[in-house]
Order: structure tokens, then sequence, then C-alpha cells
């Protein structure tokens, strides 16, 4: 039985809408046509290389006209996430441009330029070619002190140009292993990422709402475990080899998000 229109979309950014430095062909025209239909969506995203206000700068550059508010980051959803736990001191290891996004805490140590000092909590994003072994030390140290480990993501890798580069994942899980712990995971593909991004659209956690997404697990599994629909764009990380050889199974393989909202 073919599945009835979602009343509802989170969108994924990076490899969906856009890929390296452009937008995916028809994207603006589809985000377009949902506001037309009056459809909701967010866009959601675990990219922490920019802040939120950032996103919307570059979105606009690719004729994505968008408001902060619409806009559900994994940083953020860090951000809570550490603020629920009654954490305040917090050694962040994530890209500089999305330190704003921390807002209410304490920063210490890290990737903030500021003295490193005592942390209750390690907040990891995608560092990417910036990781030294010193700040993976300092992470490990923090851990070791009885510091909660918090990733904004643990992607295995992403579109980068030609190739697939490593994403916050691997990264993650070297400093479980070597600290002997489990990282809380803030962005996709967490139950609650998910319940936040729908709540700002007032709707139920159900399948009524579709995922859109080029990352199986991230996106297309950790929506499906959430209770929403997850649908694949074969576009920005996708590759059929990996589709073919994966236990998940998309409700809808999409050539790429030009085809909503016809």
């Amino acid at each position: 039985m073919p599945l009835s229109a979602p009343a509802a979309y989170l969108l994924d950014l990076d490899g969906t809408l856009y890929s390296g430095d452009a937008a995916i062909p028809g994207a603006a025209d589809a985000v377009g046509r949902l506001r037309r239909g009056q459809v909701p969506f967010r866009l959601v995203t675990n990219t922490t290389s920019r802040s939120r206000r950032m996103l919307v700068d570059r979105l606009a550059g690719y004729g994505l006209i968008v408001g902060a508010e619409e806009i559900v980051t994994a940083t953020v959803a860090g951000a809570t996430l550490l603020r629920a736990r009654g954490f305040s001191r917090v050694a962040p290891f994530v890209p500089s441009a999305a330190l704003e996004d921390l807002g209410g805490l304490t920063l210490v140590g890290g990737t903030s330029d500021r003295p490193a000092g005592p942390a209750e909590a390690v907040v990891l994003g995608d560092l990417g070619e910036r990781w030294t072994y010193a700040l993976l030390q300092e992470a490990f140290d923090h851990l070791m002190a009885g510091a909660t480990l918090v990733a904004l993501s643990r992607d295995r890798y992403f579109r980068q140009g030609e190739r697939l580069a490593l994403d916050a994942g691997p990264f993650v899980a070297a400093l479980e292993y070597a600290a002997g712990t489990q990282a809380e995971i803030a962005g996709k593909p967490s139950r609650a990422f998910f319940a936040a991004a729908v709540s700002g659209l007032n709707l139920a956690l159900d399948r009524s709402i579709a995922m859109v997404g080029d990352d199986l697990w991230s996106d297309v599994e950790g929506a499906q475990r959430a209770g929403l629909q997850g649908w694949l764009v074969r576009t920005g990380k996708f590759r059929e080899d990996v589709l073919r050889s994966a236990s998940v199974r998309p409700d809808r393989v999409l050539e790429s998000v030009a085809v909503l909202g016809w």
C-alpha cells in the first residue's frame, strides 16, 4: 500500500539541501513548494562547523530563505541537554564558529580559547582536521576525572568534495573506548533530537512525519526508531552499494530533495 503524503517534513542540510559549496539542484524550489502548500517543516543538522546564525546566511546564499527558529542543530540540542542535566562547566571540542550556540554554559579549555580547568562534561563536535593528539588527550583527561561525554553526533562520514571524510563518530568511539564510557548523543540519531525538532511543529512524534536525508543511520534508521518515516536521497554521501548491503530499509528512496512537494 502506498504511503500517504506526510503531514510534515524534517529536512537534512548537508548532502540533502546542499553539497559542498552549492545547493542541490531544485532544493530551493522544493522548500518553496512546501511553504506555498503550508506543509510544516524543519531543517535539521548534525553539522557543528557553523552556528545556526551562520547557517541562515549560508542557506540564503543558495536561495533558501529560512529563519533561525526553523533550524534545529546538534549544537543547540547539545546545549539544551547539558543545561537539562544541570551541567554548567563544559569543555568544548567543537569548531569555534559553533561556540556561540553553547549559550548559558561556562566553557573551559578545549577549543574555547579559555583556560583549562575542571569540567563536568565534555562536548564533541565535528572538528575534522582540527583534531590533534593534544586535544584528544585533554578530552580523555576530563573523562578520566569523571566528566560526562556528550557527542553532538556520531555520524561516520560525510561528503567532502569528491571523497568521503571522517565525521565525529570515529573520534567519539575512540574516546569511549579509551575512557571506558558511553557518550550521550545530542543530535541525530537520538530520539530526543527528533522529538525536539517535531515539538517546534506542535505535532506528535509519529509516522505522519518524514525525515529526509542522505545518511542511512543518523537520518533514516534514527528517524524510524523514533517513530517517524525515514526517506533517503541519492545525493550527498549516498552510495548504492551501501544501501544494498545495509540492514536499514528506507521508507522511500528519492533521486533528490527536488521532488518534494509535487
